[in-house]
């Protein structure tokens, strides 16, 4: 979403821009969707629990701690290495605070120094832990506080601790990275620079703790975040393998964090998302889209829909793995979020080719794309326009008029009452490709959609928006009025369109019997 607030998106195909084909997620930065992943999320360590003496973070909150100022007299004036034991796990505790941590106090008190000196005592684990862990809840906070670690000389310390015998030690460097890698491009790719993808991507185990193979996945999906550069692809070539192999494990949170791994990657040029396909990950991201926990579904959904805004080769990939067959459940699915990404991924591989075009329909995902154009929330009807007008851009003509025989055109009209001048376009080219294609066929046929369109109240709406401020949307509605209603004396009983089952049936006069009949 989501774009992400600033990503993952390529723009659409309009009838009047074949260069405008696909909707990647630069478009969709507020469109589409804001990462529902909250800060908290990406750049996460408030306590759980200490291990030594089970001293919860809702006690840290309880029991008055001393204040910064106080833990630096401590360190300053003792030279016993239990009472600087002491006193940095007093720091992690105060920094742990579930509401308002004194992360500015605690650098302001010049602290960061020394808790950077700890990292380096080899000889005493616990002090490197605690250390550890009191700076990544500095890190975890803005932009200012991750800079004061990063500056500090932190990063490079953390990264010599992934290869600290003491499990603990080297989980909290690898949480420490994670934080830092989250705040934004600069510091990911500082990161990066330092050393840290050859011994994190070397922990990767069977044997780890899942609580430790988590806060991995979760760096790793760090190190593919962020736009604005993106990671180099000489990065990406060196985490894809790992990304993959975490597919491998059955566990919710370090599948999704996977999964959003390859949506960063996936979130650009055309290059990186055939590195994602070369993998061979892509069956497997295909059956995440029917796993049973959305904190999944989310994130393979936004890969798939992020890989099919590639060319039609990208996407006839996650046609040919199966990913359609998905796509009834995802489009009714309970949560808006994911009906809007499907919609907006039907929208790409419906700008697709008449082939790609046909798997649509013959996957029967035509009756659900209208249904959400019909009932789904305004977000998603607005992927659904697209979904609906790319169709009719690019498909044959009998592709085009199996959408007016299910019934598209009185929720593609509705949509022409909205108050977004590109949704109402995009209407637009979505009626006028109709008529076009019927007209195609034949005279009769367009007469007849022509009809239906006047019956649904299409035609009241076309004609209102002649007098609409804007130019595009005026020129188009009146297009469409001087193309196929201008001097229309009444209706032909004959090119009444017959309805069998419900269905719209069009079939050309008795006379006119080579004509094509749908």
């Amino acid at each position: 979403m989501p774009a992400e607030d600033g990503g993952r998106a390529q723009l659409f195909k309009n009838s009047s821009r074949a260069d405008d084909s696909r909707r990647n997620r630069q478009d969709m930065v507020s469109k589409l969707r804001k990462d529902k992943r909250t800060e908290q999320m990406l750049k996460r360590r408030q306590v759980v629990e200490d291990s030594e003496n089970e001293v919860t973070e809702k006690d840290c909150n309880a029991v008055p701690q001393p204040d910064p100022i106080q833990i630096k007299a401590v360190i300053d004036n003792s030279n016993d290495i239990t009472v600087i034991l002491g006193a940095v796990q007093n720091c992690r505790k105060v920094l742990s605070r579930e509401q308002s941590p004194p992360i500015d106090e605690v650098i302001d008190s010049g602290l960061l120094p020394k808790l950077v000196q700890y990292l380096l005592c080899d000889d005493n684990p616990a002090l490197q832990f605690e250390a550890c862990w009191a700076l990544t809840n500095i890190a975890s906070g803005t932009n200012k506080h991750t800079k004061a670690v990063v500056e500090c000389g932190a990063v490079p310390h953390f990264i010599k601790l992934l290869s600290s015998e003491h499990v603990n030690v080297c989980e909290q460097a690898v949480w420490a990275l994670g934080n830092v890698a989250g705040d934004g491009a600069t510091y990911r790719d500082f990161v990066i620079n330092c050393g840290i993808i050859r011994p994190l991507i070397k922990l990767v185990s069977p044997e780890l703790s899942m609580s430790f193979l988590r806060n991995l996945s979760w760096t790793i999906s760090n190190l593919c975040r962020n736009k604005d550069p993106p990671p180099t692809m000489e990065t990406i070539e060196s985490l894809v393998p790992t990304i993959c192999n975490l597919f491998s494990y059955g566990d919710k949170h370090v599948l999704s964090d996977a999964c959003w791994a390859l949506s960063y990657i996936t979130d650009g040029s055309n290059d990186r998302i055939q590195k994602v396909i070369s993998s061979g990950i892509v069956s497997r991201l295909v059956e995440l889209l029917g796993h049973s926990e959305v904190l999944v579904v989310t994130p393979a959904l936004r890969t798939v829909g992020n890989i099919v805004t590639g060319n039609d080769e990208q996407t006839q990939a996650m046609i040919d793995q199966g990913a359609l067959k998905h796509f009834e459940k995802l489009l009714w699915h309970k949560k808006n979020n994911i009906q809007k990404e499907a919609a907006w991924t039907m929208s790409n591989i419906t700008a697709g080719t008449k082939h790609q075009i046909q798997a649509v329909i013959d996957a029967n995902l035509l009756p659900y794309i209208i249904d959400v154009l019909a009932r789904g929330d305004y977000k998603t009807q607005k992927e659904a326009v697209w979904a609906v007008t790319n169709m009719t851009s690019g498909g044959t003509p009998e592709q085009i008029l199996q959408l007016v025989e299910l019934k598209a055109l009185p929720p593609l009209s509705n949509m022409l009452t909205v108050q977004d001048p590109r949704t109402v376009t995009v209407a637009l080219d979505g009626i006028h490709n109709i008529l076009t294609a019927a007209n195609k066929v034949s005279e009769e046929v367009c007469s007849k959609v022509a009809i239906m369109l006047e019956e649904c109240g299409g035609l009241d709406l076309v004609e209102k928006l002649q007098e609409h401020e804007n130019e595009r949307i005026y020129a188009k509605s009146a297009l469409i009025i001087e193309e196929f209603y201008k001097g229309e004396d009444g209706e032909n009983e004959e090119l009444q369109p017959q309805v069998n089952n419900g269905q719209y049936m069009f079939t050309a006069p008795a006379n006119n019997s080579g004509k094509i009949s749908f």
